[in-house]
Protein backbone atom coordinates (compact mmCIF):
# COMPACT_ATOMS: atom_id res chain seq x y z
CA UNK A 1 0.00 0.00 0.00
CA UNK A 2 0.95 3.44 -0.58
CA UNK A 3 2.84 5.51 2.63
CA UNK A 4 0.90 8.43 4.22
CA UNK A 5 2.49 11.45 4.55
CA UNK A 6 2.10 13.38 8.04
CA UNK A 7 0.97 16.99 6.94
CA UNK A 8 0.10 18.08 10.41
CA UNK A 9 0.67 17.60 14.38
CA UNK A 10 -1.29 19.87 16.58
CA UNK A 11 -1.88 19.89 20.33
CA UNK A 12 -5.57 18.96 21.35
CA UNK A 13 -7.26 21.72 22.95
CA UNK A 14 -8.80 19.30 25.93
CA UNK A 15 -5.83 17.22 26.49
CA UNK A 16 -2.16 19.04 25.96
CA UNK A 17 -0.51 16.18 26.70
CA UNK A 18 -1.95 14.54 23.09
CA UNK A 19 -1.87 16.08 19.75
CA UNK A 20 -3.88 15.35 16.63
CA UNK A 21 -2.05 13.90 13.65
CA UNK A 22 -2.82 14.68 9.79
CA UNK A 23 -2.12 12.30 6.80
CA UNK A 24 -2.70 13.42 3.52
CA UNK A 25 -4.12 16.96 4.83
CA UNK A 26 -6.87 14.84 6.80
CA UNK A 27 -7.38 14.16 10.53
CA UNK A 28 -5.80 10.43 11.28
CA UNK A 29 -5.81 9.59 14.85
CA UNK A 30 -4.51 11.26 18.32
CA UNK A 31 -1.60 10.10 19.72
CA UNK A 32 0.17 10.64 23.22
CA UNK A 33 2.81 13.07 22.91
CA UNK A 34 5.49 10.85 23.96
CA UNK A 35 4.62 8.52 21.79
CA UNK A 36 4.33 11.32 18.88
CA UNK A 37 7.73 13.02 19.54
CA UNK A 38 10.13 11.75 16.70
CA UNK A 39 7.34 12.31 14.38
CA UNK A 40 7.88 15.18 11.63
CA UNK A 41 6.44 17.02 9.35
CA UNK A 42 6.48 15.32 5.62
CA UNK A 43 7.60 12.10 7.10
CA UNK A 44 6.13 9.16 5.39
CA UNK A 45 4.39 6.11 7.06
CA UNK A 46 3.35 3.14 6.23
CA UNK A 47 0.53 1.49 7.26
CA UNK A 48 2.44 -0.92 9.39
CA UNK A 49 4.34 2.00 11.34
CA UNK A 50 0.71 3.42 11.54
CA UNK A 51 -0.27 -0.03 12.92
CA UNK A 52 2.56 0.14 15.29
CA UNK A 53 1.89 4.38 16.10
CA UNK A 54 -1.53 3.08 17.57
CA UNK A 55 -0.55 0.51 19.79
CA UNK A 56 2.42 2.56 21.60
CA UNK A 57 -0.11 5.45 22.39
CA UNK A 58 -2.77 2.20 23.27
CA UNK A 59 0.10 1.20 26.32
CA UNK A 60 0.81 4.71 26.98
CA UNK A 61 -2.20 5.49 27.69
CA UNK A 62 -3.20 2.68 29.47
CA UNK A 63 0.18 3.34 31.83
CA UNK A 64 -0.42 7.02 32.72
CA UNK A 65 -3.93 5.63 33.53
CA UNK A 66 -2.13 3.12 35.90
CA UNK A 67 0.27 6.40 37.19
CA UNK A 68 -2.86 7.90 37.73
CA UNK A 69 -4.48 5.73 39.97
CA UNK A 70 -1.28 4.88 41.52
CA UNK A 71 -1.79 9.36 42.86
CA UNK A 72 -4.37 8.44 45.26
CA UNK A 73 -2.73 5.67 47.05
CA UNK A 74 -0.48 2.45 46.51
CA UNK A 75 -2.32 -0.33 44.82
CA UNK A 76 -1.09 -4.13 44.20
CA UNK A 77 -0.66 -6.05 40.50
CA UNK A 78 -4.05 -7.21 40.89
CA UNK A 79 -5.53 -4.34 41.89
CA UNK A 80 -4.05 -2.26 38.82
CA UNK A 81 -4.98 -5.28 36.59
CA UNK A 82 -8.51 -5.16 37.73
CA UNK A 83 -8.99 -1.18 37.23
CA UNK A 84 -6.99 -1.65 33.36
CA UNK A 85 -9.44 -4.25 32.72
CA UNK A 86 -12.30 -2.41 34.11
CA UNK A 87 -11.31 0.59 30.96
CA UNK A 88 -11.40 -2.23 28.18
CA UNK A 89 -7.66 -2.71 27.73
CA UNK A 90 -6.55 -6.52 26.60
CA UNK A 91 -4.67 -8.85 28.72
CA UNK A 92 -1.94 -7.84 26.72
CA UNK A 93 -1.47 -4.27 27.10
CA UNK A 94 -2.45 -4.57 31.25
CA UNK A 95 0.40 -6.63 31.30
CA UNK A 96 2.64 -4.61 29.72
CA UNK A 97 1.73 -1.76 31.81
CA UNK A 98 2.38 -4.00 35.44
CA UNK A 99 5.67 -4.84 33.75
CA UNK A 100 6.94 -1.15 33.49
CA UNK A 101 5.43 -0.21 36.62
CA UNK A 102 7.16 -3.48 38.39
CA UNK A 103 10.06 -2.39 36.36
CA UNK A 104 10.08 1.43 37.68
CA UNK A 105 9.49 0.35 41.09
CA UNK A 106 6.06 1.78 41.06
CA UNK A 107 4.69 -1.33 41.70
CA UNK A 108 6.00 -3.67 44.52
CA UNK A 109 3.70 -6.33 46.26
CA UNK A 110 6.59 -6.66 48.90
CA UNK A 111 6.48 -3.68 49.56
CA UNK A 112 2.78 -3.28 49.97
CA UNK A 113 2.17 -5.83 51.91
CA UNK A 114 4.69 -4.82 54.45
CA UNK A 115 2.97 -1.33 54.29
CA UNK A 116 -0.09 -3.21 54.79
CA UNK A 117 0.75 -5.12 57.76
CA UNK A 118 2.72 -1.72 59.68
CA UNK A 119 -0.66 -0.27 58.94
CA UNK A 120 -2.95 -2.48 60.00
CA UNK A 121 -0.65 -3.47 63.72
CA UNK A 122 -0.40 0.40 64.19
CA UNK A 123 -3.90 2.48 63.36
CA UNK A 124 -6.48 -1.10 62.77
CA UNK A 125 -5.25 -4.19 64.69
CA UNK A 126 -6.57 -7.30 63.88
CA UNK A 127 -5.56 -10.72 63.96
CA UNK A 128 -3.15 -12.48 61.29
CA UNK A 129 -5.65 -14.26 59.82
CA UNK A 130 -7.77 -11.83 58.83
CA UNK A 131 -4.97 -9.53 57.51
CA UNK A 132 -3.97 -12.58 55.34
CA UNK A 133 -7.20 -13.31 53.59
CA UNK A 134 -7.36 -9.17 53.11
CA UNK A 135 -4.10 -9.69 51.09
CA UNK A 136 -4.86 -12.90 49.57
CA UNK A 137 -7.79 -10.63 48.20
CA UNK A 138 -5.97 -8.07 46.65
CA UNK A 139 -3.77 -10.42 44.71
CA UNK A 140 -0.68 -10.96 47.01
CA UNK A 141 1.15 -14.43 46.80
CA UNK A 142 1.05 -16.18 49.57
CA UNK A 143 4.91 -16.34 50.20
CA UNK A 144 4.87 -12.31 49.84
CA UNK A 145 2.18 -12.68 52.84
CA UNK A 146 3.58 -14.91 55.07
CA UNK A 147 7.18 -12.91 54.99
CA UNK A 148 5.00 -9.64 55.21
CA UNK A 149 3.09 -10.94 58.59
CA UNK A 150 6.30 -12.34 60.01
CA UNK A 151 6.93 -8.95 61.12
CA UNK A 152 3.73 -8.48 62.72
CA UNK A 153 2.76 -8.73 66.50
CA UNK A 154 0.70 -11.77 67.69
CA UNK A 155 -2.53 -12.45 67.96
CA UNK A 156 -2.80 -11.84 71.67
CA UNK A 157 -0.69 -8.48 71.49
CA UNK A 158 -2.86 -7.36 68.36
CA UNK A 159 -6.11 -8.53 70.24
CA UNK A 160 -4.85 -5.98 73.53
CA UNK A 161 -4.07 -3.37 71.45
CA UNK A 162 -7.93 -3.42 69.33
CA UNK A 163 -9.58 -3.94 72.60
CA UNK A 164 -7.57 -0.97 74.05
CA UNK A 165 -9.10 1.35 71.21
CA UNK A 166 -12.29 0.43 72.01
CA UNK A 167 -12.40 0.88 76.36
CA UNK A 168 -13.65 4.58 75.98
CA UNK A 169 -17.04 2.98 74.57
CA UNK A 170 -17.72 0.16 77.06
CA UNK A 171 -15.57 1.32 80.04
CA UNK A 172 -18.80 2.06 82.04
CA UNK A 173 -20.56 -1.05 81.37
CA UNK A 174 -20.93 -4.07 83.48
CA UNK A 175 -19.23 -6.96 83.08
CA UNK A 176 -21.72 -8.83 81.20
CA UNK A 177 -22.17 -6.67 78.60
CA UNK A 178 -18.28 -5.21 78.70
CA UNK A 179 -17.68 -9.17 77.69
CA UNK A 180 -20.02 -9.45 75.12
CA UNK A 181 -19.60 -6.52 73.51
CA UNK A 182 -16.21 -6.17 73.40
CA UNK A 183 -15.96 -9.98 72.40
CA UNK A 184 -18.29 -9.37 69.13
CA UNK A 185 -15.46 -6.28 68.75
CA UNK A 186 -12.75 -8.46 68.72
CA UNK A 187 -14.54 -11.33 66.80
CA UNK A 188 -15.36 -9.19 63.87
CA UNK A 189 -11.42 -8.35 63.26
CA UNK A 190 -11.14 -11.66 62.98
CA UNK A 191 -9.35 -13.06 66.28
CA UNK A 192 -10.42 -16.81 67.77
CA UNK A 193 -12.59 -17.12 70.70
CA UNK A 194 -9.45 -18.72 71.96
CA UNK A 195 -7.61 -15.41 71.57
CA UNK A 196 -10.78 -13.50 72.61
CA UNK A 197 -11.37 -14.61 75.89
CA UNK A 198 -8.36 -14.00 78.02
CA UNK A 199 -7.95 -10.72 76.28
CA UNK A 200 -11.26 -9.61 77.35
CA UNK A 201 -10.85 -10.52 81.04
CA UNK A 202 -7.35 -9.49 80.97
CA UNK A 203 -8.58 -6.18 79.42
CA UNK A 204 -11.43 -5.80 82.47
CA UNK A 205 -9.21 -6.73 84.92
CA UNK A 206 -7.09 -4.11 84.21
CA UNK A 207 -9.73 -1.65 83.85
CA UNK A 208 -10.99 -2.26 87.04
CA UNK A 209 -7.98 -2.49 89.01
CA UNK A 210 -6.71 0.88 87.43
CA UNK A 211 -9.96 3.26 87.07
CA UNK A 212 -9.60 6.51 84.94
Amino acid sequence: MVDRVVTGISAQKKSPERVNIYLDGEFAFGLSTIVAAWLRIGEKLSEQKIAELRESDGLEVAYQSALKSLNYRSRTKKEISQKLSEKGYTTDQIQTVVDRLEQSGLVEDARYAQMWVENRNEFHPRSQRLMYLEMKQKGIDEEVIESALGGSADDSELAIRAAKGQLRKYERLEWPEFRQKLSAFLARRGFSYGTISPVVRSVWDSLKNNPT
